[in-house]
């Protein structure tokens, strides 16, 4: 259950800055209105923080990554636009990617609120791949809603005082007499007219230059109110169409067999002909990763796949397992620089495994190439890079390749690449025919994107009460930025030989990660080691592991100092917003209440996105529910109670705000406890969420609860991410003070095989014939 709670700010001011001021668009030249608006420095956050000594502001402090995502799309801002439609609907192709997060919902309450339009009356839809939009196009790093919050409402505002204004003309009226409600623009004499019978009217004939005032909170109606999801009903009944929902003529079911080792390469199919004949295939073709097959039915792919005889060239970490990353990794840790020698001090080097990013949705793909152009429909967060990349790749000018983007079922960061995307436009090629290309379970674990292996290391030094010095230095296997920022400049950049990835992943890492303590001297850095893995930005990119080790080091410093690890934070925090979110943690969760031996609370605190958030959890370590016995799963500790307290600045959609902080818990959860890759000679062991430990029902706290703040700044700062870090340093804090041990390596079972591997080969195991006896 949720807790919300608002607070008006007085009738001319908005939280923030915002105040009654007008906003600039555009009136574009069409048959009904349409607005498009200029992207200004609004969308910017400006730098608030406030030199605190000793610690200094780090560069996250001042301008942190969403920032950097604003200004980047400041110059083709005005390409996007609200149309108004004849039927008293209002359009909007928003250039994000829909996965999951709501953002399709968010994005309608901004219209609905600043036209005076009811919700269902908005339609979002998702644009296809925009070359144009330069990098305007990206969905990552919680910046959705910071990045378009002030630029779509600028749009309605202004659709809908153009609509008054043409209904002043039409009445020989002033417009200040005029008013709105529910897509009806009304007069106290009686009159009114609907936005649909007025929409040509106001449509303009040439580009125009318009400005208008937006709605000050206290008006709100919409925003900031619990909202449904404006697909909620279509999800529960199966009617939403997901990609593999998604019904393209001739596009025949395809999968692909694929070798034994991360980007092997085929060497020779000796039995092409004959699987060719079996029932339903229609088509069989070697690609860069394996060997497709086209048939009538999926499960006819899997048989016929399963029925190759393939031999496999090498792939690029055959020799590579858990122990060897791990050395090259701790073989390239940048070295601590304040020596311990005048002061006590904390050292604490802390693992984190490789995990998965697999969605719930298998990848998929529908690709229709041709001699002379081609057709995709994917979930791409980038999809101007998709676009861009596969023309290349099948010789055609970039105009000649349109990318749909279609909803996805999940991300968690799997879509900022586009690799099934360009694997379907491959085989069309090779073809000659459209196909419906979907990756197994198996596919999705063993090849495709993960979060890399990393270990983070931290001295703190301490003297008479005071913490003098706080270094913390992140080393992982190279994190994959070659999508970039959008478009094809970055993307190029961020591809360069080993400086320009790791020049790319710096600059990433010092825009989301600092410490929000006042610990002296205080320094992150980050180094990556590029091995051959597929990986990726997972949910929160770099923050779940490096904010669970400061944590568990905070609590080190607490208790070494002889103080409570709240007490402690508080007197050592910088910001007042997380010293809030802490306070109401604190007391909402009962911090400090008894509880039984082998019983402990944690509690975790993360700024960024321009947001605050605390969690507080409770986990059950007695042996009675360590050893407790569950069918074909990994039990251990159980995270019995938790609680997350946020201040978004602005919560535009208080209800989905909640719904992501379940889903970060639950993030943290697994990776805290239970979920992990295993890499041996070259491949995960995983094959399936059989094998991956995600949070499972019966690892789940039964209660959890999400309090929501009053507004603060009045702008949204970005959520979607928002909760894992914090969550995951919880659940690492309590662990250790109910078992008196810290742990430093994570998932805290990864050590517990507690499945047998499927074999290799075949790449995909036969499709399952006893579903029932898994039915309760």
């Amino acid at each position: 259950m949720a807790e919300h709670r608002r607070s008006p700010n007085g009738p001319d001011a908005e939280p923030g800055g915002l105040g009654r001021r007008r906003f600039l668009g555009y009136l574009l030249a069409a048959p009904t209105l349409a607005v498009a608006v200029q992207w200004g420095a609004e969308s910017l956050d400006p730098p608030t923080a406030e030199a605190a000594i000793p610690s200094l502001p780090q560069p996250e402090d001042l301008f942190d990554l969403g920032d950097l995502q604003n200004l980047a799309a400041l110059p083709t801002s005005g390409l996007v636009s609200v149309q108004v439609n004849a039927d008293g609907t209002a359009s909007f192709a928003v250039p994000r990617a829909e996965v999951g997060q709501g953002m399709t919902t968010a994005v309608a309450m901004m219209i609905a609120e600043e036209l005076d339009l009811p919700l269902d009356k908005v339609i979002v839809t998702l644009a296809d791949a925009r070359p144009e939009l330069l990098m305007n196009q990206l969905t990552g790093g919680s910046n959705s809603m910071r990045s378009m919050y002030v630029p779509v409402r600028t749009a309605a505002a202004i659709a809908r005082q153009q609509l008054v204004a043409a209904a002043a003309r039409q009445w020989n009226l002033p417009v200040a007499e005029l008013g709105t409600r529910d897509g009806v623009v009304t007069h106290p004499s009686g009159r009114s007219a609907t936005y649909g019978s007025l929409a040509a009217a106001a449509a303009a004939t040439r580009t125009t230059a318009v400005s208008a005032p937006l709605k000050s909170p206290e008006q709100f109606r919409i925003l900031g109110t619990p909202q449904n999801r404006v697909d909620a009903r279509d999800i529960v009944t199966g009617r939403k169409t997901f990609g593999m929902d998604l019904r393209v003529p001739n596009a025949k079911p395809t999968m692909v067999r694929r070798p034994p080792t991360i980007n092997g390469t085929v060497g020779s199919v000796r039995n092409a002909d004959a699987v060719r004949a079996m029932p339903g295939v229609t088509d069989i073709a070697v690609v860069s990763h394996g060997v497709a097959v086209r048939g009538e039915t999926f499960g006819q792919c899997i048989d016929a796949l399963r029925a190759l005889e393939v031999t496999w060239g090498p792939g690029t970490v055959d020799t590579e397992s858990d122990d060897t990353v791990l050395r090259k990794v701790r073989a390239a840790e940048l070295p601590l620089a304040v020596p311990p020698l005048l002061s006590q001090h904390v050292d604490a080097e802390f693992t984190f495994a490789f995990a998965s990013n697999s969605p719930l949705e298998p990848d998929n793909a529908i690709a229709d190439v041709r001699q002379d152009s081609a057709e995709i429909w994917s979930s791409l967060k980038v999809p101007i890079v998709a676009q861009q990349e596969i023309a290349a790749m099948l010789g055609l000018p970039p105009d000649a390749v349109t990318v749909h983007v279609v909803q996805g079922g999940g991300s968690f960061g799997r879509h900022l690449f586009h690799d099934v995307a360009a694997e379907a436009a491959e085989i069309s090629k090779a073809m000659g025919k459209p196909v419906k290309l979907m990756w197994s379970r198996t596919d999705d674990f063993r090849h495709g994107r993960t979060h890399p292996m990393c270990t983070s290391r931290i001295r703190a030094t301490y003297l008479l009460g005071a913490v003098l010095s706080f270094e913390q230095r992140h080393t992982s296997v190279r994190t994959d930025f070659s999508h970039g920022l959008g478009e094809m400049i970055t993307s190029t950049a961020a591809q360069l030989p080993v400086a320009g990835n790791l020049g790319f992943a710096e600059t990433i890492f010092e825009l989301t990660q600092s410490s929000p303590y006042d610990f002296g001297v205080t320094t992150q850095l980050l180094n990556e080691v590029p091995l051959g893995f597929n990986t990726g930005s997972m949910r929160n990119i770099y923050s779940p592991n490096v904010v669970c080790a400061q944590e568990l080091v905070v609590d080190q410093l607490a208790a070494r100092m002889g103080k409570d690890p709240v007490a402690f934070r508080r007197e050592f925090l910088k910001d007042d917003r997380l010293r809030a979110v802490l306070d109401k943690a604190a007391d909402a969760g009962e911090w400090g209440r008894s509880l039984p031996p082998g019983v402990a609370q944690g509690i975790g605190l993360h700024a960024e996105y321009r947001a605050a958030v605390a969690s507080l959890v409770e986990i059950d370590c007695r042996p009675e529910t360590v050893q407790r016995k569950v069918p074909d799963g990994v039990t251990g500790p159980r995270v019995t109670r938790a609680l997350i307290v946020v201040d978004p600045g602005f919560a535009i959609n208080p209800r989905g705000l909640e719904a992501q902080l379940i889903g970060a818990m639950n993030d943290a959860i697994a990776l805290g406890l239970t979920s992990s890759l295993h890499i041996d000679n070259g491949i995960p062991l995983e094959g399936s969420w059989d094998n991956y430990f995600y949070t499972r029902q019966w690892n789940t706290p039964l209660d959890l609860k999400v309090i929501v703040l009053p507004p603060t700044t009045g702008k949204p700062g970005g959520a979607g991410e928002l909760g894992v870090a914090p969550s995951l340093a919880a659940v690492a804090c309590a662990y250790a003070r109910a078992t008196g041990t810290m742990p430093t390596s994570f998932p805290i079972n990864h050590d517990t095989l507690a499945f047998t591997p499927y074999p290799l080969e075949p790449s995909t195991p036969q499709s399952p014939v006893d579903g029932l006896d898994f039915a309760y």
